[in-house]
């Protein structure tokens, strides 16, 4: 399950990224402003980060601040139980789960989604938006939906795979193949970060949006719009077997270490090793999923 922000948190990112210092004095307009919110969710909000030792209240006075977040927002917001559950988010993996279970059917209407996963008509809408918008539902002509065929099998997914290990080492090899050295370097951060704090600090989502930044990332570097448009559409539809493939999560620190080896590579320039190396990745990937191939029927 995935999480957004709530109110606190968004104050909290302002602070961040505005640079406030402790001692600063808040003003509740100011943010309302910001955030196009009326003072009484700010207020509350303000009360909420002195609870967690970011503002203190004054009398008479109003919110200071009395803490700066030095470490990630992310890492903040969580530990500090600024956010909330995503409604949306969690009926979607259901949805998949129980596609994936048979216990969908080809065809459905909004109405079955909306009882079945007791919905308000504004969820039921986001819900349906973003599984289509990932290509593995149609709508209907007149009435209705149905599943996409594609990707509700272990055979689909590893298509996928197979696709990608014929394009993306293609892709570092381009003549005006050029990765910033900031992107190398917060790519690498990731990677440490898991190694870390190892596979189960992140959530299902996190883990396999992880994985696809890091391909995207170097993918992106190519210049080549041929090779960013495949992949971005293959990493949208992949996303259902994806996220059954992570109830094990064994392979993930490997994944790591050799996404930064690759970057060591690209860093050195030496391209034509980071295309093999990316290459025997990718094998390696299409080998553990074959696996777990239990895991995906």
């Amino acid at each position: 399950m995935t999480i957004k922000q709530t109110t606190a948190a968004s104050v909290l990112k302002i602070l961040k990224q505005e640079n406030f210092a402790v001692g600063a004095h808040l003003s509740a307009q100011y943010f309302a402003d910001k955030l196009s919110l009326s003072r009484s969710p700010i207020n509350r909000a303000f009360a909420t980060l002195a609870e967690r030792g970011i503002l203190v209240k004054q009398p008479m006075r109003g919110y200071f601040v009395t803490k700066v977040i030095e470490d990630s927002f992310d890492e903040a917001v969580v530990e500090m139980g600024l956010v909330e559950k995503d409604v949306v988010e969690s009926v979607y993996f259901k949805i998949a789960e129980d596609r994936l279970r048979g216990e969908l059917g080809d065809v459905f209407s909004e109405k079955q989604i909306k009882k079945r996963y007791d919905l308000t008509m504004t969820q039921l809408q986001s819900v349906i938006n973003k599984i289509a918008e990932e290509g593995w539902i149609n709508k209907k002509p007149g009435y209705g939906w149905e599943f996409s065929p594609m990707l509700t099998t272990p055979e689909s997914l590893m298509q996928t795979y197979r696709v990608r290990l014929a394009l993306e080492p293609a892709a570092l090899l381009e003549p005006e193949y050029s990765i910033a050295p900031e992107v190398i370097e917060e790519c690498r951060q990731v990677e440490l970060k898991l190694i870390a704090k190892g596979t189960s600090s992140s959530s299902t989502e996190q883990l396999h949006q992880r994985g696809v930044n890091f391909h995207q990332a170097i993918i992106e570097a190519s210049g080549n719009p041929f090779f960013i448009d495949t992949l971005a559409r293959i990493n949208k539809v992949r996303r259902l077997l994806s996220y059954r493939s992570m109830q094990d999560r064994t392979r993930y620190l490997e994944h790591a270490q050799q996404h930064l080896a690759i970057l060591d590579l690209l860093e050195q320039k030496r391209n034509a090793e980071a295309s093999e190396q990316l290459r025997q990745h990718l094998a390696s990937t299409i080998s553990n999923i074959e696996k777990i191939n239990q895991l995906l029927k």
